[in-house]
């Protein structure tokens, strides 16, 4: 059975030995460099796997009476991407529910479409934008003020999160949580009062973002039934962006198992569209030595199959280990001590083989985590065969990297600072900004470097937005924070977002890469990655997309060719009338480009000169130098 387009191949094979899927007629990057042909034209596929890669003459006799061949019209093929740190099952549970301003570029259409949603949503229901935006990414550069979202939905409640900061309510939705006038402030938040004493509608993490998901965790939410298609319909959009694959990173008011039940019950009956490693992430402060000790009891890394298998422990181990990443904020000093606790979770793990991943945003919590690990290694625990891997990691040190070489460890690193980059800036400098994170001196040391999104709740789960910032250095505000020094290449950055994630899961055999024998994991693009402007590779989507050989999404001219999802429940929910993703239209291609391409280069000799200036002494400009304020970042 041939698809549209398709090119006129013949049958040539009897059909027990056929491919069931062929995609011809394309720019096939295998991210292979071990393969003599790391560029092909076209893929064959069976059960599950690729069986064939070369040009359209060699893949011609794969092709039999019911193989479907798809014509990729010389658009560039890539292997599957993988997101390396997503919340992916959290996000799933209330994805429907959810109003996303991810790639909405003024907060004028965002307030549109609150009131257009308030005025659908039903009694007792709340209007949520849940993560993916920042105001920076806003023409009016704002976050939405509490007056303003009364105004939008004076009736319904309205919780609007914005980053790890805060989140902004409107009267209805403060009635609804029960916050007054005498509703103490929470340790480690804020609840702003007006002159009279009365809640004004904002809420402050500071630092700490236990208020804002506490807030959240009062609104209602779904039942087993609908929060398993709300978790389709959210693999589905992920899909639409050339995601086959991500490793979850648990969080807060993510239990186990009850959170899992969705993503379980799907990879029972063989629908999952996603390939998912999950983590266990204990939520209880002062019980995480008894339920780390649980689970290691009950099963082990590796545990599951190719579509749904545990791959450890984290991104929490204690609850007194973990720092906070509020760049609004000043650096959270953690507890003097809690390294014994700490201690205690990791010999567990390392001496009952699981592996874990730690949530560490600033040096000073990984030299003390590193500390505990170089006692551990005296005792041969470290390196020990486990995979373990620091998160985020913005502001970690050139000597911490050494250590965690020395002692088996990888990183993980997102795109945090696509949202953030400007509080990180004011606070902390363009010295450091242009390090956060070092991403080169990662590589330069040989460490496995993976990259994700760390979506939903701050950066968008659009992963063509965090190749832009690895390759460019720059956020949504199209800002350089990042010199060329600490980019990579594109294919780099792919292979952040491909191998990469595959080497944290042990699957590296088998995902990351379009070999004969691996998982046929692929994405045909809208654009050339490697060879469309660097400002578009944002605005890159998939028109196709095979994730062990089936057809998991499609668009163009591949429309209605994936698998059909149940209709949205319920029928008022955001996503049935907005999507999800907003993706604006592409850069211009005239005139715009000569003074694209000026301002490019004047923003980077001045971030050279700043950057130079504060290595050199300190400072953001060498004194007696000439400096224009009106090229200041």
């Amino acid at each position: 059975m041939s698809a549209t387009p398709v090119g006129g191949q013949l049958p040539q094979t009897a059909q027990e030995e056929a491919a069931e899927l062929v995609v011809r007629n394309a720019k096939v990057f295998t991210g292979d460099s071990q393969w003599s042909r790391p560029q092909t034209t076209a893929v064959a596929i069976r059960e599950g796997l690729v069986t064939a890669l070369g040009d359209d003459r060699d893949i011609a006799r794969h092709i039999g009476q019911a193989t479907r061949v798809v014509d990729a019209l010389g658009r560039r093929v890539v292997p599957g991407l993988n997101d390396a740190h997503l919340h992916v099952i959290r996000g799933g549970l209330n994805y429907v529910l959810e109003l996303r301003w991810d790639g909405v570029r003024s907060l004028r259409e965002g307030l549109s479409m609150l009131r257009e949603q308030a005025g659908r949503t039903p009694k007792g229901q709340w209007v949520r934008v849940v993560g993916g935006w920042s105001a920076e990414q806003f023409a009016e550069r704002r976050l939405p003020t509490a007056a303003e979202l009364n105004t939008a939905a004076p009736d319904t409640p309205v919780f609007v999160l914005h980053l790890y900061q805060s989140a902004v309510l409107n009267r209805a939705a403060l009635r609804a949580v029960g916050y007054g006038r005498d509703t103490p402030d929470p340790k480690g938040g804020q609840i702003v009062r007006g002159r009279d004493g009365e809640p004004t509608g904002m809420l402050l993490a500071a630092p700490s973002a236990l208020l804002l998901y506490s807030t959240l965790a009062r609104a209602p939410s779904l039942d087993p039934g609908a929060r398993r298609t709300s978790t389709r319909y959210f693999l589905r959009e992920l899909n639409r962006f050339g995601l086959t694959s991500a490793i979850d990173a648990a969080g807060g008011f993510q239990s186990f198992p009850d959170d899992y039940a969705s993503v379980k019950d799907l990879a029972e009956t063989g629908e999952l569209t996603l390939r998912i490693a999950y983590h266990l992430f204990p939520q209880i402060p002062g019980q995480e030595i008894d339920d780390l000790t649980r689970w290691s009891r009950m099963t082990r890394p590796g545990d599951g199959d190719a579509w749904l298998r545990l791959n450890g422990a984290g991104e929490n181990l204690t609850w007194a280990a973990a720092d906070f990443e509020n760049f609004a904020q000043p650096r959270p000093e953690l507890i003097d001590g809690y390294e014994a606790q700490f201690e205690k979770a990791v010999r567990l793990l390392m001496e009952n083989g699981w592996g874990f991943r730690l949530h560490a945003t600033y040096d000073e919590t990984i030299r003390r985590d590193l500390t505990v690990f170089e006692q551990l290694a005296a005792e041969g625990l470290f390196p020990g065969g486990n995979r373990w891997l620091f998160d985020h990691a913005e502001t970690v040190s050139h000597d911490s990297l050494d250590r965690i070489a020395a002692l088996g460890g990888a990183v993980s690193v997102q795109n945090r600072l696509s949202f953030q980059g400007e509080a990180f800036l004011n606070r902390y400098g363009l010295g450091a900004a242009a390090e956060a994170p070092p991403i080169r001196a990662m590589l330069d040391r040989g460490l496995t470097v993976a990259a994700g999104t760390d979506a939903t709740r701050v950066s968008t789960y659009n992963p063509w937005v965090a190749l832009h910032w690895l390759v460019s250095g720059r956020g949504v505000t199209n800002t350089v924070l990042r010199p060329a020094a600490n980019r990579v290449d594109r294919a780099t950055a792919l292979a952040m977002f491909t191998r990469a994630g595959a080497e944290l899961t042990g699957e590296s055999n088998v995902k990351g890469v379009l070999r004969p024998g691996c998982y046929a994991d692929l994405a045909v693009l809208s654009d050339d990655y490697f060879t469309v402007r660097e400002p578009q590779i944002a605005h890159i989507e998939s028109l196709l997309t095979v994730t062990g050989g089936r057809i998991v999404y499609s668009a163009g001219e591949y429309e209605g060719m994936d698998e059909e999802l149940p209709a949205i429940s319920p029928p008022w929910s955001p996503v049935a009338h907005f999507g999800g993703y907003k993706n604006s239209p592409r850069p211009g291609l005239a005139g715009a480009l000569q003074a694209e391409a000026l301002g490019e280069a004047v923003a980077e000799a001045e971030l050279y000169r700043r950057w130079r200036a504060e290595r050199a002494g300190g400072g953001s400009a060498v004194e007696g130098t000439p400096f224009d304020a009106c090229f200041s970042l």
